[in-house]
């Protein structure tokens, strides 16, 4: 490296020994920073060091110097995130699943490179989070790019919509290319949805991010205005459950008093709960009513009861029949044929 060349680098390398290899407990000192540019290349003499450190410290950078007996030196205090920051970036990174195992991995050594070296293995302890199931799309990184763009420059996307097959694999579904209006990203149990006006059909859906392929962001401007501003991502998430679609129907449910928390979790704080005696209480929510919704009271058990309206009283009573039907169906085809 030419010599001129390196003394240009040289406040960029200082900065970075100290931003990745001190702390207040392992501080540089300044015979440890000039072997560190003698390193790259870069001669140094000690007094030079003091005025580079002071360039930085005018700079911005929080740089603190250590005295002491046994030798002293600098470390950089001040960083972009704290390590309990960091930690929680990580833990998040980890437990996500639209994130694919080899990405978690990037992410965190980048993260880890800004706790500095001595830090970095207080998060690596953050890693091992069990019994996570992660999704195998890696171009979810680039569809959320890109459906961010096509919302920025008001444009319609075109995908491929895909699904499992038994080999384990993502396969374009039957008709699997959509052209749609992107609206908005939701968040919801662990999965990125996609919510777009799909002017084909004149309504607005939703899509699983990781499984959308070959995203493209095409020249026609987006439709669908005036339908998604009668939609609040808010409500919309709460009252879908399992993001499957279904008839909307204002529901009053019953549930016992000690089950507030749960249905709190489900619709939010502004949830209409009404006290009806000192054990129980009614909830009306606006809901999709599908074999989701009616999963999720089945999950609760006969505690959960569906008060009106009635329609939806006897679709939840003939969805819990199809199913004891459906098991003792299965139940003699095994006894007759021996499976």
């Amino acid at each position: 490296m030419a010599k001129s060349a390196g003394q240009k680098l040289k406040l960029l390398y200082i900065a970075k020994l100290l931003s990745e290899s001190t702390d207040e407990k392992h501080p540089a000192s300044t015979a440890d920073i000039i072997a560190y540019l003698d390193a790259n290349g870069i001669h140094s003499e000690r007094k030079s060091i003091y005025d580079d450190i002071d360039k930085l410290c005018e700079f911005g950078y929080d740089i603190i110097q250590v005295h002491s007996r046994l030798g002293g030196g600098y470390y950089m205090a001040g960083r972009e995130f704290e390590l309990a920051e960091l930690k929680l970036l990580v833990d998040a990174v980890q437990s996500s699943r639209f994130i694919t195992t080899r990405k978690s991995r990037s992410l965190i050594k980048k993260l880890e490179r800004m706790a500095g070296k001595y830090d970095a293995g207080k998060l690596q302890r953050q890693v091992f989070v069990a019994g996570r199931v992660k999704t195998e799309n890696e171009s979810i990184y680039y569809n959320v790019d890109s459906i961010h763009r096509a919302i920025q420059e008001n444009k319609q996307i075109r995908f491929q919509y895909l699904d499992w097959n038994l080999r384990k694999q993502l396969v374009p579904r039957l008709n699997a290319e959509r052209t749609v209006s992107p609206w908005a990203l939701i968040w919801r149990e662990e999965n990125y949805y996609l919510a777009a006006y799909d002017s084909r059909d004149g309504v607005m859906k939703h899509f699983r991010v990781d499984k959308m392929g070959k995203t493209a962001v095409l020249e026609q401007k987006r439709e669908g205005m005036e339908q998604f501003a009668r939609v609040d991502p808010a409500s919309y998430t709460n009252q879908t459950f399992g993001m499957y679609s279904g008839d909307e129907e204002s529901v009053t449910l019953q549930f016992p008093n000690r089950l507030v928390g749960v249905v709190l979790d489900r619709f939010g704080k502004d949830a209409d709960i009404r006290p009806m005696t000192d054990r129980i209480f009614r909830v009306r929510v606006r809901v999709a009513v599908s074999g989701q919704f009616f999963g999720w009271l089945a999950g609760i058990g006969r505690e959960a009861v569906v008060v009106s309206p009635v329609s939806v009283r006897e679709q939840y009573s003939r969805w819990l029949s199809d199913i004891v039907t459906t098991m003792k169906i299965t139940e003699g085809l095994n006894n007759g044929k021996g499976i």
